[in-house]
């Protein structure tokens, strides 16, 4: 079953949107009209990734940054491209845009 997560046009164009569930955290960016959504957890020390709520990616917005190390990640892939988990990559989560909303499978806001 799909669940909502949050309006298309809540994201800015070239920014960033966290969503919170019971114990799962998720992130989703909007660039070039494409979405990309990760799960908001480090490949390296699996904490979040934000600096603070929607803020997720560097001062040029061209790549993400871990808030704890600086890691740098490619948006499109999640590829850790600078950093100490350099080649690992942030955990992609499929969806689907549904009048206008973001929405994914139930089962996968089951995170471990």
């Amino acid at each position: 079953m799909l669940k909502a997560i949050c309006q298309i046009n809540s994201i800015p164009e070239g920014g960033s949107y966290s969503i919170e569930f019971d114990q799962s955290a998720l992130f989703v960016i909007k660039k070039r009209e494409q979405i990309f959504i990760y799960i908001n957890r480090c490949p390296h020390l699996h904490v979040p990734l934000n600096w603070e709520p929607n803020k997720f990616l560097n001062n040029s917005g061209d790549l993400i940054q871990c808030s704890t190390h600086g890691a740098l990640f490619n948006i499109e892939t999640g590829e850790c491209l600078q950093g100490p988990c350099l080649g690992q990559s942030l955990q992609a989560v499929d969806y689907e845009v549904k009048d206008g909303k973001i929405c994914i499978k139930e089962s996968d806001l089951m995170w471990q």
